[in-house]
C-alpha cells in the first residue's frame, strides 16, 4: 500500500512539472523584429515562429458559462455598459469613450479610456466566406495571418546597440502568453489569444493585447482588447479582461 501510494505522488508531481514546463515554454516565447523595419510580412514570420515553438495544446471552455472562460466569468458587471452591434455584444468599461479612428480595416465599433488613449478596444467584421473559424485554420496559424493587429515599429532604421533589454539591432518583441479555443452554448467557437508587445520606443512597460474571434454568418467577427502594462496592473487589467470576455457573436 506506500508503494502504491509513492507512485501515485510520483505520478502526480510528474504531471503537475509537466504542465508548468509547457506554461513556462508559451511565457518564453519571444518575437523579435529586425531594426530595418518590421512590415506585415516580417510580424507574419514573426509569429509563426511563436506558435512553432507553442507546445501547449489549446485547451477547450464553454465560451459564457461560469468559472470556464478564459480569463474567468464576469460576476460583477458593474463598471460596464451593455453594447449591442449588428451581429455582435459586449461590456464597454463605463469610463471609455467612443473614437472615430481607424486603426484597421473592417473596423465597426471603437472606444479608448478617457484617462488614458493607450487602453482602447476595436471590433472588426472582415467578409471571409466561411461558416466556421476552424475553416480559417488553427488557432496558431490564425494568429499567424492577423500579425498585422499588433501594428509595426518604424522609429528605427539603422543599426541599433542593445536598446532597454533587446538583443542589437532588435527593436521590436512579441510574447504569446496564452491561445484558447471557447464554445458558446449554441455550439459556436472562438479563438482568443493574450499577447504581450513590446518595442524599444515604446512606454508602459509595454502592451498587453487580449484577441477573440470568431466566425458567423460568412463574416469574421473580432475583438481587440489592449492595455498597457503600467496601467494592467493598476486596475485597468479588470476592465479590458471584463470587455474581452464579454465579446459575444450570435
Amino acid at each position: 500500500m506506500q508503494a502504491a501510494l509513492s507512485s501515485k505522488v510520483a505520478i502526480a508531481s510528474g504531471v503537475q512539472s509537466a504542465k508548468a514546463s509547457q506554461r513556462a515554454a508559451r511565457a518564453a516565447v519571444v518575437v523579435r523584429a529586425s531594426a530595418e523595419g518590421v512590415d506585415r510580412r516580417a510580424a507574419l514570420g514573426l509569429l509563426a515562429a511563436a506558435a512553432a515553438v507553442s507546445t501547449a495544446q489549446p485547451s477547450e471552455a464553454a465560451y459564457g458559462d461560469a468559472a470556464r472562460v478564459f480569463a474567468g466569468n464576469i460576476t460583477n458587471k458593474s463598471g460596464f455598459i451593455p453594447y449591442a452591434g449588428e451581429g455582435f455584444a459586449l461590456l464597454i468599461p463605463s469610463k471609455w469613450n467612443p473614437s472615430k479612428e481607424q486603426d484597421f480595416p473592417g473596423v465597426v465599433l471603437r472606444y479608448e479610456d478617457n484617462g488614458d488613449a493607450v487602453n482602447n478596444l476595436v471590433v472588426l467584421v472582415q467578409k471571409v466566406g466561411k461558416n466556421n473559424i476552424d475553416e480559417l485554420g488553427s488557432p496558431d496559424k490564425f494568429l499567424q495571418d492577423n500579425a498585422y493587429l499588433f501594428g509595426e515599429s518604424a522609429a528605427f532604421t539603422g543599426e541599433t546597440l542593445s536598446e532597454g533589454g533587446f538583443l542589437p539591432n532588435k527593436v521590436a518583441a512579441a510574447s504569446v502568453l496564452d491561445v484558447q479555443e471557447a464554445t458558446d452554448k449554441k455550439g459556436k467557437k472562438y479563438y482568443k489569444y493574450e499577447v504581450l508587445t513590446r518595442s524599444a520606443d515604446g512606454d508602459e512597460g509595454g502592451r498587453h493585447q487580449l484577441i477573440a474571434a470568431t466566425v458567423s454568418n460568412g463574416n469574421l467577427y473580432l475583438i481587440k482588447v489592449q492595455c498597457g502594462d503600467k496601467r494592467w496592473f493598476k486596475g485597468a487589467k479588470r476592465e479590458a479582461i471584463g470587455a474581452w470576455d464579454s465579446f459575444t457573436v450570435v
